[in-house]
């Protein structure tokens, strides 16, 4: 939806939305949290974590930036497979011209991404904003 978020041109820039859309709502924001091990071994860090103060419920967001088709889209899958790793929610949030409509399609299907541009009213119904 236009205007809902601004745009952003890169994953560094796609984060710190993620982290000002926190704050704007009164969530509390980590960045880097460090989360055990990849798949194949690397340490894995979620890049935004944001948690209720109140309820205490917390939400990973792993954030995907991607203006031309490369290899942010092949790493999705991988991506997805860490997320189901973690030991609270993740999503992961993309924005960005260079996904496919099949990636995006496969990424929406899975229940674990949301658009940039939907995430405001996606954090409000899951936190209960």
């Amino acid at each position: 939806m236009p205007g809902k978020a601004r745009a952003v041109s890169s994953g560094r820039e796609l984060q710190e939305t993620v982290i000002s859309l926190g704050r704007s709502l009164d969530l509390v924001v980590n960045k880097e949290v460090p989360v055990g091990r990849r798949i194949w071994g690397a340490k894995r860090r979620i890049d935004v974590v944001l948690k209720h103060p109140q309820t205490r419920v917390s939400l990973g967001i792993e954030c995907k930036y991607q203006e031309v088709s490369g290899s942010a889209e092949e790493k999705i899958p991988a991506t997805l497979e860490d997320i189901r790793a973690w030991p609270i929610r993740g999503v992961v949030v993309y924005c960005g011209s260079g996904f496919s409509t099949n990636m995006e399609s496969y990424l929406l299907s899975t229940g674990m991404a949301v658009e940039l541009s939907d995430l405001r009213d996606w954090l409000e119904l899951y936190f209960g904003l």
